[in-house]
């Protein structure tokens, strides 16, 4: 294991698919200088910008006009990312499982945020507090970490 320490940062986004590129980079650079090797970092990232396209896509409905914030909090083995927005809430319980192979017979897309997440991280809790709603995100750093 090779965390580089603590890492407190945050960085609000403007609620545009075209943010998801800043998104992307912000969360990329902090995981890899935690330590994280090619794939976990690109599984982090992947499962990141999958809760902002849920953000800007159902809580915001598409509104540019809004923004929401990426926190990251990390130290010892654990990467948190928090996602937060001020849009629609939902229940993740009422969201059920995909049907993969259904799905792949007729050609669905979209639909698989959730349960990426879910696969991606080892920690995903959602939860709707006084005006905002927070997604977070949790990795652990390993030993087996590799590039």
């Amino acid at each position: 294991m090779k965390s580089s320490g603590k890492i407190e940062d945050s960085k609000v986004f403007k609620s545009t698919t075209s943010a998801l590129a800043g998104v992307r980079e912000f969360v990329n650079e902090r995981a890899l200088s935690f330590g994280f090797g090619d794939k976990e970092v690109s599984e982090i990232t992947l499962a990141v910008d999958e809760a902002c396209t849920n953000v800007i896509k159902h809580a915001y409905k598409g509104n540019p006009d809004t923004e929401f914030e990426v926190k990251i909090l990390a130290s010892g083995a654990e990467f948190q990312i928090v996602v937060r927005d001020w849009g629609a809430s939902f229940k993740p319980e009422e969201v059920p499982v995909p049907n993969i192979k259904d799905r792949f017979k007729k050609h669905k897309a979209g639909g698989l945020g959730i349960f990426l997440m879910r696969k991606l991280m080892d920690t995903v809790e959602y939860q709707g507090k006084d005006a905002s709603n927070e997604v977070r995100l949790v990795r652990y750093l390993r030993n087996e970490q590799k590039t």
